[in-house]
């Protein structure tokens, strides 16, 4: 079977591409840089370099697929709409467009649990959650390309799409890298108590549930599914207890959630008048998540898809550790050869 996915450049688009031609199916891969690519190449991947912004480029891709796996789009939080909605919504519209045109049988699409964060405490949730408003740019943009996918699926192409939350693993440089980088540096704090539980979710976990939709029955389409360990973790002594592993000093201090989160909106309004707004230091969403409980309810996924988590929270912050210990090694080529030799060790 020939597959899709887009913005393999990316880490979890990269490693799933990865996982893919590991276990057989035949792969094309796109993201916006071709040397970001080029060692997907290496394990026998078509690899196209260009932008989903140009419908052209998005049919090239869809050509004689017969599965896409749609991970492209940006994350973040800081930014103007206009730029969430293209690369998140203009990007998966022409993704579908193209689907549609080239009679591509299945789209799983990658979406994000951020789109229920409203700020406050949630535990438990189930799919169906809408929040009384977004919390950001990113999941109103989120929960758009989602509906775009729901009615592309009305049209006949069969969809499924993940909403998995916190991804780790070797090759993340979106959540743990940068809290400690600012533990390095002394500016890290326990926002609030410290005793927020939220899911973490290996690389390896979301890989098979990507797998599991590209292979799932009838009963399962049409649906979006939360995707994580199913068992929620204590935020700050989990990120204590990677501490230790990388032999750096735990936190100890803490810094009451009011103030926090009024440093970030008077940081968030001073970048504001800044010329090209570049992003703060904090961030209202960063003290918000980081403070708050969030976890999902995974039964649909195990149910519908069949899934059941097979790599530990622990085993996923060890594969991280490895990759961090060794430098972070340009390259998601490094990361996923990290990430082997982590599996090696640990089974």
């Amino acid at each position: 079977m020939r597959i899709l996915v887009t913005g393999a450049s990316g880490f979890i688009g990269g490693r799933f591409a990865a996982h893919a031609l590991s276990l057989g199916y035949e792969v094309r891969c796109s993201g916006r840089r071709a040397e970001s690519l080029s060692w997907l190449e290496r394990r026998g991947a078509e690899c196209l370099a260009g932008d989903l912004l140009d419908p052209g480029f998005a049919e090239r891709l869809a050509e004689g697929c017969e599965v896409i796996v749609h991970c492209a789009g940006a994350v973040g939080t800081w930014g103007p709409y206009s730029y969430f909605h293209d690369a998140n919504v203009r990007t998966t519209e022409h993704v579908l467009a193209a689907a549609l045109r080239s009679k591509v049988r299945r789209l799983v699409h990658l979406s994000s649990p951020s789109m229920y964060f409203d700020g406050r405490d949630h535990r438990d949730i189930t799919e169906d959650f809408v929040p009384p408003r977004f919390f950001d740019h990113y999941g109103a943009t989120k929960y758009l390309a989602e509906q775009k996918v729901f009615a592309a699926g009305r049209q006949g192409l069969e969809v499924i799409a993940l909403r998995p939350r916190f991804v780790i693993g070797a090759g993340d440089t979106a959540i743990f890298p940068r809290l400690l980088r600012a533990h390095q540096s002394g500016r890290l704090k326990i926002i609030g108590r410290g005793e927020n539980q939220v899911d973490l979710t290996p690389v390896e976990n979301l890989n098979l549930a990507l797998d599991l939709a590209i292979r799932a029955p009838e009963a399962a389409l049409g649906q979006a599914y939360n995707i994580s360990n199913g068992e929620p973790v204590a935020f700050w002594p989990t990120f204590n207890r990677l501490l230790e592993r990388l032999g750096m000093p735990a936190l100890t201090r803490h810094v009451p959630y009011p103030l926090a989160y009024g440093m970030a909106c008077l940081a968030e309004w001073r970048a504001h008048l800044t010329p090209g707004q570049p992003e703060p230091a904090i961030l209202r969403l960063g003290m918000a998540v980081m403070a708050r409980d969030f976890n999902l309810n995974i039964d649909a996924a195990r149910a519908q898809l069949g899934y059941q988590p097979q790599v530990s929270v622990a085993d996923g912050l060890e594969a991280f550790a490895r990759w961090w210990e060794a430098g972070m090694p340009a390259g998601l080529e490094n990361a996923w050869s990290s990430n082997e030799r982590a599996g090696h060790a640990l089974g």
